[in-house]
């Protein structure tokens, strides 16, 4: 803290060191020196935004001159804080060479973040989140089975190794961050001779086509498909959100674009 004192008529600056609390604290597998009104950007967490978390793995605790060391952690104590946001960080690239090969391979990474604020530290009595106590299942009373026709088994969707690779491959060239195996597995796989054109879909222009055509989007039946999952992967890809796909219904225009076409 800093302050002003007169001496003869002159202002002399005067640093007073006020030693606020702090905890070294673990929260999502690392460890962070915190203090209150502080904020930390940690690995994703579960939690929503705006609700309250308390971290209860304390290692130390320093207040004034007393300092606690736990034993591996500190009974009672715990860090509140409260989630901000969950983001993005900055972009990592990943450049590999092999000399003498014609081998090279540039990746872009971004972690995945959750920025907390450091409501308050307490130094004792703070209970531990219990774990919730598993209802022991009972087993429902055997009644006799009654012939019945065979239930239609449920149709999965198709999907082709070689055609997730290729996509997977065009996603790296085009520098897109998708986990193209999940959402391929999800809506299914096409080849570019089953390709739909996907500009009958309102607000998907030829620059979306084409991109989604790069991670292996290709016809109404994949956009059909789209499930909330599938809909954060693609907003991997600029331009294209969550929120757009749902105001501009891709999905119910895709269905009905799918039926028109049969």
């Amino acid at each position: 803290m800093l302050f002003y004192l007169k001496r003869g008529g002159h202002l002399t600056k005067l640093f007073i060191n006020i030693l606020a609390m702090y905890a070294i604290v673990e929260m999502a597998g690392q460890q962070f020196k915190v203090a209150k009104d502080q904020k930390v950007y940690v690995h994703r967490l579960q939690d929503e935004e705006g609700s309250k978390v308390s971290f209860d793995n304390v290692l130390l605790l320093e207040d004034g001159d007393k300092v606690t060391i736990g034993a591996p952690t500190i009974d009672g104590a715990a860090v509140e804080a409260k989630v901000v946001k969950h983001l993005k960080g900055d972009k990592v690239i990943v450049f590999k060479k092999k000399r003498r090969k014609g081998y090279q391979k540039k990746n872009g990474h971004r972690q995945y973040l959750t920025e907390l604020l450091i409501e308050g530290i307490i130094a004792s009595g703070a209970k531990k989140a219990e774990k919730k106590a598993e209802t022991p299942k009972v087993a429902a009373p055997k009644v006799k089975a009654e012939t019945k026709a065979p239930a239609k088994a449920k149709k999965e969707v198709e999907v082709s190794e070689n055609l997730v690779t290729r996509a997977e491959h065009r996603a790296e060239e085009a520098h897109v961050e998708i986990n193209v195996e999940k959402l391929l597995h999800s809506i299914g796989t096409a080849t570019k001779a089953e390709a739909d054109d996907l500009k009958e879909i309102n607000g998907i222009g030829p620059a979306y086509e084409k991109k989604l055509n790069e991670v292996g989007v290709y016809t109404y039946g994949q956009i059909s498909k789209l499930k909330v999952a599938d809909k954060n992967e693609l907003a991997a890809i600029d331009g294209i959100t969550r929120e757009k796909i749902d105001s501009e219904e891709w999905v119910k225009q895709a269905k009905a674009l799918l039926k028109n076409k049969k």
